[in-house]
């Protein structure tokens, strides 16, 4: 009897729990997902653009700039009210600065660089390290500086007309050349420049000289060279002032790095039992020059890819000078030594 007894009353609780049951939305039953509608995804972009009319001149309004002109109430500022950089810098105290050689409106603006030689890379990463590290000297705390070698003679009092004289330059020339300091990361040597010369004596009776002379130079430099005439006359050599030499050119900045990387690296190796340049070499200012034959140019890859188009008989050789900013001849030969320029002979400082 005790289980017919909670019959009752487990029913109640059964209704009381259905009492709190809602209606659920039609769709969302389970099992009853093929009742329900597709969403639909709308596209990111309803109209195409190729859907747009295509504008034509008919339909454009034009303007005639001569009547736009003619309407204008005002005028334009004139010229001379706009801004011109000045030709000349007057001082950090002046009032017109020029602008800064990164602006395209300066005087002194120059575009680029359109390129970074890798011979040039190659110096600011490594080689411009190893100098200044090669040719440390350590001087320790304390020691006293060496007497500054006397380069002007001074003259003995002899003689009363030897009094308050200028003094004399050093014996065997008046010039007197730049004192070296020790090298460190203000002074690290470099390439300023390469000069290029041809001496052609032939050019004289026939004019053709001169322009294989001037072919090959722009081919190998990429710069326009110059005439040279001679300036004296000798008559045992048959030269007469004003007549033509030969040509001459100079480059600066990436095409000299460019052109001392292809002599290096192109041309040099495939000039036969090239011993390297000599060291006797330079001016004592940190200038070192060499020389081509003829037969040594056309080792060029400019040349040799069109060399039939030079007559071989008339290629003339080349004198060529590094300048760098080395103050001595042992500096710019240990610049040169790094990027790879071999020396032979007695080493002359």
């Amino acid at each position: 009897m005790a289980p017919l007894r909670e019959v009752p009353r487990v029913g109640r609780q059964l209704l009381s729990s259905a009492s709190h049951l809602r209606p659920c939305a039609p769709g969302i039953h389970r099992y009853a997902s093929t009742e329900t509608t597709a969403f639909a995804i709308p596209d990111i972009e309803a109209d195409s653009s190729l859907a747009t009319p295509i504008v034509t001149r008919d339909g454009t309004k034009m303007v005639d700039p001569r009547k736009r002109a003619s309407r204008r109430t005002h005028e334009l500022p004139h010229e001379r009210y706009r801004f011109h950089a000045p030709k000349f810098y007057r001082g950090p105290l002046h009032p017109i600065q020029p602008l800064p050689s990164s602006d395209p409106t300066a005087r002194d603006f120059s575009p680029g660089p359109f390129n970074l030689p890798r011979l040039k890379q190659t110096y600011q990463s490594t080689i411009a390290s190893d100098i200044m590290t090669m040719m440390y000297q350590h001087t320790p705390p304390g020691t006293p500086d060496k007497p500054e070698r006397i380069r002007l003679r001074e003259w003995d009092e002899s003689s009363p007309y030897m009094k308050n004289r200028p003094k004399r330059g050093p014996r065997g020339s008046d010039v007197l050349f730049p004192l070296e300091k020790s090298i460190d990361w203000r002074n690290i040597p470099e390439i300023h420049a390469v000069h290029l010369a041809m001496y052609i004596p032939l050019a004289k009776r026939n004019f053709d000289h001169i322009i294989v002379g001037r072919s090959v130079l722009r081919s190998i430099t990429g710069v326009r060279s110059t005439q040279t005439t001679t300036k004296a006359s000798v008559a045992q050599w048959g030269i007469v002032k004003g007549d033509r030499s030969g040509v001459k050119c100079s480059i600066f900045g990436n095409q000299a790095y460019e052109f001392i990387d292809k002599t290096i690296h192109l041309v040099f190796p495939k000039i036969k039992e090239w011993k390297g340049i000599r060291g006797t070499t330079g001016d004592s200012t940190g200038n070192i020059g060499f020389g081509l034959e003829p037969q040594d140019m056309q080792h060029f890859p400019e040349v040799e890819a069109a060399y039939s188009m030079y007559p071989a008989k008339m290629i003339p050789g080349c004198r060529i000078v590094l300048e760098t900013t080395a103050k001595s001849d042992r500096h710019a030969r240990v610049l040169c030594k790094a990027l790879g320029i071999p020396f032979y002979g007695k080493v002359v400082d």
